[in-house]
């Protein structure tokens, strides 16, 4: 407790104490024929990394700029990129997607787990439907895998199982790996087989859990990647924009679970993958200028705790 209490004082002075910066960023909708696409300035001249505009002034001096000069594809980049599944459920991450998907404090959460673990009447006798759901591991038995695997295969084809096992190992200092990560007794025993014999609660916390593991045991996700450089020269300066997206080229786990940035945002999960890109854009082809968008931002300080958030700022401390 009183580490949490220091972590909410700590995280208070840091709101406080914080002063806003100006900031903003440029994009320009740039078009070949009718098929339009947004950019963002990404490179200005005589600076490194993303382009330092501090003000309105800077903003309105680059707007009229742009305005007079031309736009070119100065490289097209085409690759393939793949993202891995997150492992299944500790307790900690167990309770921070409950908060974040399901919008249930951590004791709820777990008093609802505490339900399907002792077990539950689904026709035939009470059933322990998840195991052991205060946990700090990654470990899931060869049993339960081989089982998942198997459903996995019957309910999607082979393309979606992964030619290896996954394994995930504990990374959390101080790990105590008793139990098995948190997963259903039965993988084949889908959430919709159990709609008549849970409460909604149940059946929420249930598919969370169940969705989570399956998806953790299935083939990744492939994008295909697309990343469009355009350049304009203005008395001998030049300014680079950039366009980058990405569609899904094979679905994999998204077909099951998908984590949203709040939950288990990771670095390779940066990309648009909703920005349309036109296919058909070459070196050295010429755009028109439709539309430049000027954007006003401040630095923002640091959010308050949330359930899940405070959780996960012990979990890193290695508190439970």
């Amino acid at each position: 407790q009183s580490v949490a209490l220091r972590l909410i004082v700590e995280r208070e002075r840091e709101i406080l104490g914080f002063n806003p910066q100006e900031y903003w960023s440029i994009h320009a909708q740039l078009a070949k024929a009718l098929a339009a696409f947004n950019t963002e300035l990404a490179r200005l001249p005589g600076q490194r990394g993303k382009p330092n505009i501090p003000d309105e002034a800077t903003a309105t001096g680059l707007i009229d700029t742009f305005k007079r000069s031309e736009f070119t594809v100065s490289s097209v980049k085409k690759g393939e990129r793949a993202k891995s599944p997150a492992p299944p459920f500790t307790t900690s991450t167990f309770q921070q997607a409950a908060n974040n998907r399901l919008g249930m404090g951590a004791s709820r959460a777990m008093s609802i787990a505490q339900q399907l673990y002792e077990g539950v009447d689904v026709g035939s006798g009470p059933v322990g439907l998840i195991t052991y759901m205060r946990t700090d591991s990654l470990n899931v038995s060869p049993i339960a895998r081989g089982d998942a695997r198997r459903y996995i295969s019957g309910r999607w084809g082979d393309d979606y199982v992964p030619a290896k096992e996954r394994v995930y190992s504990t990374r959390s200092k101080g790990a105590q790996e008793a139990h098995e990560a948190i997963r259903p007794t039965d993988p084949s025993r889908t959430p919709d087989s159990l709609r008549r014999n849970l409460s909604a609660e149940q059946l929420r916390v249930y598919q969370l859990i169940w969705q989570r593991f399956v998806s953790s045991q299935m083939e990744s996700a492939v994008f295909d990647t697309l990343s469009v450089d355009v350049v304009t020269e203005k008395v001998a300066h030049v300014y680079l924009l950039r366009a980058s997206g990405s569609t899904v080229k094979f679905p994999g786990f998204l077909v099951v679970y998908e984590e949203t940035q709040d939950e288990d945002f990771r670095a390779d999960d940066s990309e648009n993958e909703n920005t349309r890109i036109p296919a058909n854009l070459t070196e050295g082809q010429a755009q028109a200028l439709v539309r430049l968008l000027p954007e006003q931002h401040f630095t923002q300080p640091p959010p308050r705790y949330t359930e899940a958030t405070l959780v996960q700022a012990l979990e890193e401390f290695g508190i439970g």
